[in-house]
Order: structure tokens, then sequence, then C-alpha cells
């Protein structure tokens, strides 16, 4: 994992962060995690980066946590996450991957993502093509652990 490619993660957390849920994102230290992630919260958010680069990136949070993004983002009060919370907090993730990989590609690396899945459960194994940095995103909300394992394919034109 070539630690260029986590700056676009960090930067687009906080902008999606900041504009869509009014957060105040405040980044903790960087973690080198080896090629065998665990998901370290209750509900991850994975997403797939292929092009120029390829690999994962996932997004940790506690129940907590994602019911209280899920509510600021839906303008209610959300108890439990439903089939709508749920679609919230993926569009977050995919907004917050899209945002990197436009930032990538300003950078030369050509690169598309994959529709996001959810994983429920913590310690849940995710075998990644590299290791991968884990960066925690503290906001009024909660703390999310940001995991990104990329690897280039190819040089960028």
């Amino acid at each position: 994992m070539q630690a260029q490619f986590i700056e676009p993660f960090i930067r687009a957390t906080f902008t999606v962060l900041s504009q869509v849920v009014d957060a105040s994102p405040e980044r903790g230290q960087l973690t080198l995690q080896d090629g065998n992630t665990f998901t370290s919260q209750e509900l991850t958010t994975v997403l797939g980066v292929s092009g120029h680069i390829e690999g994962v990136a996932l997004y940790g949070m506690s129940q907590i946590t994602a019911l209280k993004i899920a509510s600021q983002m839906l303008g209610e009060n959300v108890r439990e996450i439903d089939e709508i919370a749920s679609s919230a907090l993926t569009e977050l993730a995919n907004m917050i991957t899209g945002n990197a990989t436009i930032h990538l590609e300003t950078a030369g690396f050509q690169c598309d993502i994959t529709p996001p899945s959810m994983i429920r459960g913590s310690g849940i194994q995710v075998t990644t093509l590299c290791p991968a940095l884990l960066v925690p995103v503290s906001t009024q909300f909660g703390k999310i652990d940001i995991n990104v394992a990329l690897r280039e394919l190819r040089k960028a034109a």
C-alpha cells in the first residue's frame, strides 16, 4: 500500500462528512494493517477500486455512530439500521470513495469503484491484496475507521 493513495481518502472523508452531515472530523494516528484486515466496528461498508490501482476501501463504525449519522442524513430519528438507513450509510461511503477517486484521477490514476456492500459484525476477516492503512476519524457522531488497501497495477500515464 502506497501512502500516496490514502491522502485522497482522508481529504474526501473530511469533505463529504462536513458537507453531507455537517461533521467536524479529526484524524487519528495512521496504522499499517497486514493483508488480513479485520472489521473493527459493528458496521463496515466496503467498496472495491479498480483501474490503474486496485483494492478496497472499508468504512467501519459502531451501531450508535451509524444511527447518529443516518439520522443526520435522513433528517429524522433513526432507531435501527433498516434498509433505508443502510442505503444512506452505503451512499455516504460511495460519495467518499467517488470523491477520493476523483483526486486519484487528478494525480494520474484512472480508477472505477464497485457498488458498496455492508458487513455487519466486528472481527470479520477481509483479505486484501496488500496491507491496508487504517485512519481513525473522530466526529461529534462517533468514530469512523477508514481502511484503504490499494496497489498500483501499472504505471499511470
